[in-house]
């Protein structure tokens, strides 16, 4: 009674049903989907999930998902990581305007925004158009298109997660590195960068994520073209199509495996930077 009475207390309690009820979550919500879609793609053995697996089709399927979802990340770290600074470091008239549309890509339907871009660069849209005079014409430009795509749809990802570490900055520190005589340029890469990197390698996990996964919008901007253009999740679905769900699921679980690996990789790299 009396170490019960003389033990030390928790700093945050509630650790043990927080604990519980969090893994609940994630296992019932993730954890046993993924498992479920495990066992039925090993349904067919090991064989057969190596046979779809080493398809060319899907092989270059995966690549070209890849690909673009990796291009559009990137290009999103550096606009993203600008458009972050802008909101987070000037006050100017219709920051708040701005700063909603940022957020539409997490509202809008993605087929919506497919229809909506596939439009805009069509030759009788206004981008189009305008590209059309440029000698830029972007109809059969299957990979640019679905880049331009997914760099929509991952922007948000970016701009929210280094916004408010630029926020955060300590202005007595900046002044003070200003004052010791130190540029812009130093500043940045001495102080400002080594706090953003992680939040700049979380943004791009996330876009490169989102972009991997992306199918609503993709299919009305891309012809979608076997061993071309074709992205995992329209194999996905036109497995399901086509009534042979065995390899739909191996292909969506091989999906996984490889969206897994990536983030885990992106994730240990983060950790480093961060140490």
């Amino acid at each position: 009674m009396r170490k019960f009475l003389l033990k030390k207390p928790s700093i945050l309690p509630g650790f043990n049903i927080c604990f519980g009820l969090g893994a609940s979550y994630v296992c019932f919500l993730v954890l046993l989907p993924l498992a479920a879609l495990g066992a039925f793609s090993f349904k067919g053995g090991i064989g057969e999930i190596l046979a779809v697996i080493s398809d060319p089709r899907v092989l270059s399927a995966l690549k070209f998902s890849f690909t673009a979802s990796f291009v559009a990340a990137a290009i999103n770290s550096l606009f993203g990581f600008i458009i972050a600074w802008c909101l987070a470091r000037y006050e100017f008239w219709g920051k708040g305007f701005i700063s909603s549309l940022i957020d539409i890509p997490f509202a809008l339907p993605t087929a919506v925004a497919g229809i909506c871009l596939a439009y805009l660069f069509s030759h009788g849209g206004v981008m189009g158009a305008a590209l059309l005079r440029l000698g830029i014409d972007l109809q059969g430009a299957d990979f640019t298109c679905v880049v331009i795509v997914l760099i929509f749809v991952g922007m948000p990802f970016v701009v929210r997660t280094t916004e408010p570490v630029i926020k955060d900055f300590d202005k007595q520190v900046l002044e003070a590195a200003e004052n010791l005589g130190a540029n812009f340029w130093q500043i940045f890469r001495l102080i400002m960068l080594p706090s953003l990197l992680p939040s700049l390698i979380t943004g791009f996990a996330l876009a490169f994520a989102r972009g991997l996964g992306e199918y609503g919008s993709v299919i009305f901007i891309s012809s979608n073209i076997p061993f071309k253009s074709e992205i995992l999740p329209v194999l996905i679905v036109s497995r399901l199509d086509s009534f042979n769900y065995q390899e739909a699921a191996v292909i969506g679980f091989f999906m996984i495996l490889v969206a897994f690996a990536s983030l885990f990789l992106i994730n240990f790299i983060q950790k480093k930077v961060a140490k």
